[in-house]
């Protein structure tokens, strides 16, 4: 049986969870947390986000979607086989290298402030702009949040044991806790760490509030050339990630990607997590979750691979879940091996050509892909994720379709044995992540049935 190993980006998960109660404990957070939080998560090409362009195609968007992706497969790539220290651990992708796939909307402090936060599974810490602020970016979303005027701020004292696990946590002169949040590329986020009140509306037009929620209060951050997000709301596994603040477990259910006015996109936290459909065992090797993938289906075929291809030198092969790119980008030998299939079935109706280094054909993939079957990844333990025609392939033109699967290795002989499993892979399914039980959940469902 071949296995090669997935991973999601975090920190060290027996270790986090390890000390899921510290938090609790030393922040008096366990009393307050609520069973269930949901938000939506806004779209980046919704009418509602600072990001839409009310003149963009189709073809625009794609193109869009596909270059902020090619910029994520790079930093993960990067984060994955660089050396680490204690501080690498904190290197993460810097938020304007490329446009967000989504946003979390969410309030903060009383009076509440509203903020649009970049979506990431893999960085663990809750940052926003706070006032005053050098560097920093002019928001173009609302006033930027400012500390002295929240009657539900309070500042981490460095003394706080929860100060060592901040990026690069230490003492200012006011024995603050401060952070220095560093990027792959251009300069960091510098802080303080404190406790703050998050609201997240609820589906009835209401809200719900969370107190003492630990983030960092970002008064220094490179002045990005993108001023639309307001922050990044960190959904790794780390010591201050909201996710261990609010038990163990979280899950994000998406819909089309193509469908920007699909409003049912949301983000769920705490113990409340709909944990059904199959499940894998989860793993943190090197800070990313880790499942097995043990092989690809195209219909009832499944794929002849080399058994080969799921080994590297010294380390097992690495293929990535992540919700921060939109295709997935397989390895050599897998990538080749489903092209192929995907050729046996389609050349005989449609003439391929390459795009950008896609595999594409004329036609409508609403038309000229009916009946097309299903692309299955098949994890341990018998938990399949099932690609269907709208997941497998995207209209990039109004007359041209192309694969939403591609060789990493077009870039580089670095990207020869490289994966990442993409968001258009994980449509229409509820993803959950149980910390405590090691167990990753794939619920296939139409995102406007989950009951919040």
């Amino acid at each position: 049986m071949d296995t090669v190993f997935v991973l999601v980006s975090s920190l060290p998960l027996i270790f986090c969870t390890h000390f899921a109660l510290t938090i609790a404990n030393n922040l008096e957070f366990s009393s307050i947390q609520p069973t269930r939080l949901v938000t939506k998560l806004i779209h980046r090409d919704s009418i509602v986000s600072p990001y839409y362009r009310s003149n963009d195609t189709v073809a625009d968007r794609t193109e869009r979607t596909m270059k902020a992706s090619l910029a994520r497969l790079s930093y993960l790539y990067a984060k994955i086989e660089r050396d680490f220290d204690i501080n690498d651990l904190w290197l993460n992708l810097h938020p304007s290298a490329s446009e967000p796939l989504f946003l979390v909307n969410f309030s903060m402090g009383q009076p509440p402030v509203p903020q649009l936060a970049i979506m990431d599974t893999g960085s663990s810490l809750l940052w926003i702009q706070c006032a005053p602020c050098k560097s920093c970016s002019q928001q173009i979303i609302g006033p930027m949040f400012d500390p002295s005027i929240s009657s539900t701020y309070d500042s981490l004292s460095c003394k706080n044991i929860i100060c060592r696990y901040a990026p690069s946590g230490e003492c200012d002169s006011s024995s603050q806790c401060v952070y220095n949040q560093t990027y792959v590329e251009g300069l960091p986020s510098v802080g303080v760490i404190a406790t703050e009140q998050l609201i997240f509306g609820s589906s009835d037009e209401g809200t719900n509030a969370v107190n003492n929620v630990l983030f960092g209060c970002s008064h220094r951050n490179g002045n990005y050339k993108d001023r639309r997000f307001t922050g990044v709301f960190g959904l790794g596994s780390g010591i201050t990630s909201v996710v261990n603040q609010m038990g163990s477990k979280f899950s994000y259910c998406i819909g089309n990607i193509a469908d920007p006015d699909y409003s049912y996109n949301q983000l769920v936290l705490s113990e409340g997590v709909n944990m059904e459909g199959y499940s894998t065992p989860l793993a943190v090797v090197d800070g990313h979750y880790q499942v097995i993938l043990e092989g690809i289906s195209v219909g009832e075929t499944r794929l002849v691979i080399d058994p080969s291809a799921f080994k590297r030198t010294g380390k097992e092969r690495r293929v990535i879940i992540d919700s921060g790119t939109a295709p997935t980008w397989l390895a050599e030998n897998e990538y080749r091996a489903l092209e192929r299939e995907v050729r046996n079935l389609l050349d005989r109706f449609l003439t391929p050509f390459m795009r950008a280094s896609f595999l594409c054909y004329k036609g409508k993939v609403g038309q000229d892909l009916v009946g097309f079957p299903a692309v299955t990844f098949h994890f341990a333990e018998g938990a399949d994720l099932v690609v269907d025609t709208e997941s497998m392939f995207y209209q990039a033109t109004p007359n041209i379709f192309c694969m939403a699967v591609r060789q990493a290795s077009v870039y580089g002989k670095d990207f020869k044995d490289f994966s990442v499993i993409g968001l258009m892979a994980q449509q229409y399914y509820n993803v959950a992540y149980d910390l405590n039980k090691h167990k990753l959940f794939f619920q296939r469902i139409d995102c406007e049935l989950l009951d919040e």
